[in-house]
């Protein structure tokens, strides 16, 4: 059990590491000391915990599968929990760079602590790989040569929801989402590319589980179909409120993938079936990196990955390529960037680049619940919604 911090070691002990306190880990440190350090900050314990632990599994099986190295690097991960708490991901972010002396960083699940985590690694010449959260600060203007996502760019799943909900020819949608970055850029995602009516817009509280007034305005407005954006156990608690307050019905939802993933859909059963859903990638996809990685990850942890998951393990990847270009080195900054940018990986999603604001250029599917072969509720791949899709902000981007 992870309790504060893990240590994943290289040179073959690729196991989850008990609790090690920081003297232990100095004195490992020093011994270990050809192996390259990546900190790890994510969300491991609240709602939101399981996000962070499959981007955490994730990126310890790609380790694993390489024999405890990335791109032929041997590594190291040190990960903390963030408990979703800006300030304290910020504190271990300071720890990393200034104990550990760490300069190339992930894990980061939620936007308002990346926020307080990312800049403080950028501003150090750190470098950042995000396997979640991108927020449009960092993809536009404000963004930095030292930063990409593996992930998305946060509006960019939205989008392809609007698009989605165009397709299915809703003509009024009742949206919400959590009041924070990600949420914004969620509502601002949606609204660019569904074209219909707005029959309610509500931003809910980010630590919220009772969602009684929420279900009433929904039913008040009487709308074609509901597009809601809560990640984790938010979005379990919603859609089975939803479910009781028997809104499933009469009013499709069509989501994205952060409010329904396998471990979703397994917390709320049967009441999903119907429910449509947009990804850049699913667990049922039909190439060989994809199979390689469920079927890997299903062994290990006996469990389907999430999107959250695929990231991670994307995020691993990418890191492999970039060290593998550099010699297993971030000293030299324009080297490793260098050979970041190429996305020189094999993807689970298919295709998949780096655009101009080193955030993600990529398909993106139309995903439903149905029943699977063994009659169970599955995340069934039914067809393509946007096609090499890129965020609305890279064109303001200037490296």
């Amino acid at each position: 059990m992870i309790e504060r911090r893990t240590l994943l070691r290289a040179a073959g002990a690729t196991a989850m590491a008990p609790l090690l306190a920081r003297p232990a880990l100095a004195q490992s440190a020093t011994g270990q000391g050809a192996a390259l350090k990546i900190g790890m900050i994510t969300t491991l314990s609240g709602p939101g915990g399981y996000l962070g632990q499959d981007i955490r599994d994730a990126f310890a099986l790609a380790m694993e599968m390489e024999d405890g190295r990335l791109g032929g690097t041997p590594v190291r991960l040190l990960v903390e929990d963030d408990a979703l708490k800006p300030g304290q991901g910020k504190q271990i972010a300071e720890r990393f760079l200034k104990n550990e002396k760490i300069r190339l960083m992930t894990g980061v699940v939620f936007s308002n602590v990346l926020g307080a985590v990312a800049p403080d690694v950028l501003d150090s010449d750190g470098i950042y790989v995000s396997p979640n959260a991108s927020p449009s600060t960092f993809a536009g203007r404000e963004c930095h040569r030292n930063f990409w996502s593996v992930a998305w760019q946060n509006d960019s799943l939205h989008e392809s929801a609007g698009q989605a909900a165009m397709n299915l020819g809703f003509k009024r949608m009742f949206i919400l989402a959590p009041n924070y970055q990600a949420g914004k850029d969620a509502i601002t995602g949606f609204k660019r590319f569904y074209k219909g009516q707005i029959a309610g817009e509500v931003y809910t509280r980010l630590d919220q589980t009772d969602y009684a007034a929420e279900m009433a305005q929904i039913r008040a407005a009487q709308p074609d179909a509901v597009y809601q954006f809560h990640p984790g156990g938010l979005g379990i608690a919603f859609l089975k409120q939803y479910v009781q307050a028997g809104l499933s019905a009469t009013t499709p939802m069509v989501l994205a993938s952060p409010s329904m993933d396998s471990t979703t859909l397994a917390a709320v059963g049967e009441a999903a079936l119907g429910i449509n859903v947009t990804a850049q990638w699913n667990s049922d996809f039909d190439n060989p990196a994809s199979r390689r990685f469920v079927e890997a990850f299903t062994a290990k942890y006996n469990r389907t990955p999430t999107y959250y998951a695929q990231q991670g393990y994307d995020t691993a990847l990418a890191i492999g390529a970039a060290l593998k270009g550099t010699g297993g080195s971030v000293e030299d900054l324009a080297a490793f960037r260098k050979a970041m940018q190429p996305a020189s990986f094999e993807s689970p999603r298919g295709r998949f680049a780096f655009g101009a604001n080193q955030h993600p250029v990529q398909d993106w599917f139309l995903l439903k619940v149905e029943r699977g072969a063994d009659g169970k509720p599955a995340l069934v791949t039914k067809g393509k919604v946007l096609e090499n899709h890129t965020d609305a902000y890279a064109g303001q981007c200037r490296m």
